[in-house]
């Protein structure tokens, strides 16, 4: 009977860690392909100074928001798979993919190339220094030219997660970070006769590295969902309003989210330029440790969105609360070494004492609250995959623009309290996010979506 207790729920067995593990471990390698290409990124100019590390920080960010209302398809794609895997129309879960790569490509072309054109006008709104606008400007045009390319790799994430089928990742980011490490050392440096380009070499890199990993999806799409529907045709009318009624909010929240990380990066780019440097490597780092709790959260949407779709929301409750636990005990392992010896992680990015003595601090405050908020990434992937991506939007937008943002200028630039102030801020504000995704969990209200 629907909505009835499943026999031993509420006992977190093996099997039922091993199913989330199943598919959180893939998803993790999944959601690292990003913030890898920026870690090696950042890695590798480091040793160029100050300025490149700050420019190639800033231009990510750029490139991260200018991405994000794309890259938001992703949950719209995997909400309708993993809901149309649960009602078992298995024939139908790639209608979804469809729909997401023809909204990626036809919002990501045009939106790319006026970007490509602007940017020269637009970075020196973002920072001010003229070394750091030189060397940001040429980096953010090479990574707007693979928008597209990232769009439809989101799209095919979504879809791969909510089949469970994420281990099909792994080799594909294999692949993609061998051809990004090796043509930064090519392009950066100018190894092997090749030209000397600087940021701009690495941008190159992490660009060609996107369209070959859109290249392999592709192959992996026509060996493993021709059956399910994959290019099959079109997708019909009543697919893409339900792509759009998903996947707008979530493009919405991670557009906003990732203007406020930008608007971040302007508010410590005012308390100066080291702070800003320093604050690249730290926020890399961060976007690198929440990636366990993103990827349990995935794992997450879709135990949820199976179970909804098989008529169960007991289960799909249960499936939040476990994949919570498990997610903060991993969160917390893994965030030791942040808290423990920090200088051994920065050391690896920041040359400069100043550098290392500025992220010091900060580090160490992220990761001692890492566990508090795996919770909250969880239960907000969680929603998603529910379908209540409207409310999910609300909050997370009203949080970030309403408290934090304002909080974070006046204490960093206006009252002067530094770096610092402006990190521990972060953290109260996240903190503050996890308790009202808790609340909205506990209330269930996200049983009643409709996908």
């Amino acid at each position: 009977m629907h909505g009835t207790t499943p026999p031993g729920l509420g006992a977190f067995d093996r099997a039922r860690r091993r199913r989330i593990l199943g598919l959180a471990l893939p998803i993790i390698g999944g959601m690292a392909s990003q913030n890898v290409l920026n870690l090696v990124d950042t890695a590798m100019v480091g040793t160029l100074g100050a300025s490149a590390l700050a420019a190639v920080g800033m231009a990510s960010f750029a490139n991260f928001l200018a991405s994000a209302f794309v890259t938001g398809i992703s949950a719209g794609v995997q909400a309708m798979a993993a809901r149309r895997l649960g009602e078992g129309r298995t024939s139908e879960t790639a209608v979804a993919l469809n729909g997401g790569l023809l909204l990626a490509a036809s919002i990501a072309l045009p939106l790319s190339a006026v970007l490509f054109a602007l940017a020269p006008h637009i970075f020196p709104f973002l920072v001010d220094d003229p070394s750091v606008v030189a060397a940001g400007v040429p980096y953010l045009r090479a990574r707007l030219v693979a928008m597209v390319a990232l769009g439809m790799n989101f799209a095919f994430r979504g879809y791969w997660n909510g089949v469970d089928l994420s281990r099909l990742y792994m080799r594909t980011l294999i692949i993609m970070h061998v051809t990004n490490i090796a043509l930064n050392w090519l392009l950066i440096f100018g190894h092997l006769g090749m030209p000397r380009l600087g940021t701009l070499g690495a941008g190159i890199g992490t660009a060609a590295s996107t369209f070959l990993g859109t290249a392999i999806y592709v192959g992996l799409g026509l060996r493993h969902a021709r059956g399910a529907g994959f290019l099959a045709g079109l997708p019909n009318r009543s697919t893409i309003a339900t792509m759009l009624r998903l996947s707008v909010p979530a493009g919405v929240q991670q557009t906003f989210f990732a203007a406020g990380m930008t608007v971040l990066f302007w508010i410590i780019g005012r308390v100066g330029t080291q702070e800003l440097a320093a604050s690249n490597v730290l926020v890399n780092l961060l976007l690198v440790a929440i990636l366990p709790s993103i990827g349990f959260g995935l794992a997450a949407a879709s135990l949820v969105g199976h179970a909804l779709g098989q008529g169960r929301p007991v289960d799909a409750r249960a499936w939040g609360w476990d994949v919570s636990g498990l997610a903060m005990a991993v969160v917390g392992l893994l965030a030791l070494p942040g808290a423990i010896v920090p200088d051994l992680i920065l050391k690896i990015f920041l040359h400069d004492p100043a550098l290392l003595d500025l992220a010091r601090l900060p580090l160490r405050v992220i990761a001692l609250t890492m566990v508090a908020d795996a919770t909250g990434m969880v239960l907000l992937n969680a929603l998603q995959g529910a379908g209540d991506t409207r409310r999910v939007m609300v909050v997370a937008v009203s949080l970030q623009w309403l408290l934090f943002l304002p909080i974070a200028y006046v204490l960093g630039p206006v009252l002067g309290f530094g770096m610092n102030a402006i990190w521990f801020a972060q953290v109260g504000y996240r903190a503050l996010q996890a308790v009202i995704f808790i609340a909205m969990w506990r209330r269930g209200r996200w049983a009643e979506a409709k996908v």
